[in-house]
């Protein structure tokens, strides 16, 4: 909670820095990165800081947790705060680096808004990072705990045992763990971060989910190539899909995501759209390999069927699995028509599928897609605490639904 002497100050100074934040966060990383470069490699991912992504799920975060000590002083933002707490486990990030975003934060604040910033104001908004930060903290510390590593153990190598080529633009990488430290299988829905040199020598992560079950020494994700379509294409896509072989050994961080599959005994519903199917898969070949009896239905939108990135996995689940069905939709209106499919076309319309009652949902693709599927969700009946998403990327969405 926010003392007696923050609230008041907040409460007046909140509405001009959410006006700024969004400038606020683009000085704070110009300084961050001029004062330490080192955080560009291997911490910071360079292009979601060159399309301005970062700063703005950076200001959206922060802008959200103050409004939530105002208005709900009883309740954290949680669900923002455990999707930033994953992804930071993801990356090894240590309780120390939390210092070093406070100064240069608290220097962009300055820095923008001048002399509003008295000392009684500055204060306020310290007490604020550092309800944040040491929230955020907590919940890594007990990440790690949970893993049994330490933020310099979370990075592990494994050797690509396979390549698959999914579609024109989709490659799944099938990694054997080469050490013989105990690696603690995935929960359905996570995801691994991947660290590589790119080309100039800087070491990049990216996130990818894990499309498959564990089987104790392998893991399996699959890579999209990203299309610059008139900006650059993307390094760590490109890199893998291109360069990257079988007998290669990548840097993968240990699983996390706090999007997983829940355990309740429910039905399941799975709605994806494009390369949003991943984490869907995964969650599904989890089910298969538990032989569950769930109702599972699987929904998903793409361009036609050569676009559908592990289609043949998914069907083959979908097959294998004993109360299953699924639905796609294709853009260009064709498809084949296996038995456990029913081909639509145009847009996902759940309008043309029955769901089943009670269940659970979990979304991912585009956020127009997201925001379509779960507000037809809602206009259905769905409490909006049985939906969850993945986002790839920064998240620039759940600001608005904590």
């Amino acid at each position: 909670m926010l003392s007696d002497q923050a609230r008041p100050v907040i409460e007046a100074t909140l509405p001009v820095v959410g006006e700024n934040i969004g400038a606020i966060a683009t000085r704070f990383y110009e300084h961050l990165f001029t004062e330490h470069p080192e955080l560009l490699d291997g911490t910071f991912n360079r292009g979601n800081q060159a399309e301005g992504s970062q700063q703005r799920a950076l200001a959206g975060s922060v802008a959200a947790f103050a409004s939530t000590l105002l208005t709900r002083p009883d309740r954290a933002p949680d669900t923002l705060l455990r999707r930033i707490a994953h992804k930071h486990a993801s990356l090894g990030i240590r309780p120390d680096q939390y210092q070093v975003v406070h100064d240069h934060l608290m220097w962009a604040v300055v820095d923008v808004l001048g002399d509003a910033v008295t000392t009684e104001v500055a204060a306020a908004w310290d007490e604020v990072y550092w309800l944040m930060a040491n929230a955020l903290i907590n919940q890594e510390r007990g990440l790690y705990s949970a893993r049994g590593v330490r933020t310099e153990t979370v990075w592990r190598p494994w050797r690509v045992e396979r390549k698959i080529r999914e579609t024109a633009d989709v490659v799944t990488f099938v990694v054997e763990r080469i050490d013989d430290r105990l690696v603690k299988t995935s929960l359905p829905g996570q995801y691994v971060s991947v660290l590589m040199p790119m080309r100039d020598g800087v070491r990049q992560p990216r996130q990818y989910s894990l499309t498959r079950a564990d089987d104790g020494r392998h893991r399996q994700f699959a890579v999209k190539r990203v299309q610059g379509d008139g900006k650059p294409d993307g390094e760590m896509s490109t890199l893998l899909c291109d360069t990257v072989g079988v007998g290669d050994v990548l840097t993968l961080s240990l699983p996390f995501g706090d999007v997983v599959l829940d355990d309740a005994g429910r039905p399941v519903v799975f709605a994806s759209a494009g390369i949003g199917v991943t984490p869907m898969a995964g969650m599904l070949s989890h089910l298969v390999a538990a032989d569950s009896g769930l109702d599972i239905t699987l929904l998903h939108a793409d361009a036609d069927e050569a676009s559908f990135a592990l289609r043949r996995q998914v069907v083959s689940d979908v097959l294998a699995a004993r109360n299953a069905s699924m639905h796609v939709w294709y853009e260009d209106g064709t498809g084949s028509n296996e038995p456990v499919t029913g081909v639509h076309a145009g847009y996902m319309d759940l309008s043309e599928v029955t769901l089943p009652d009670d269940a659970l949902y979990y979304l991912c693709g585009p956020i127009p897609f997201m925001q379509a599927v779960r507000s037809a969700l809602i206009e259905r009946g769905v409490a909006p605490a049985e939906i969850q998403y993945e986002v790839f990327g920064p998240d620039l969405w759940q600001a608005d639904l904590d």
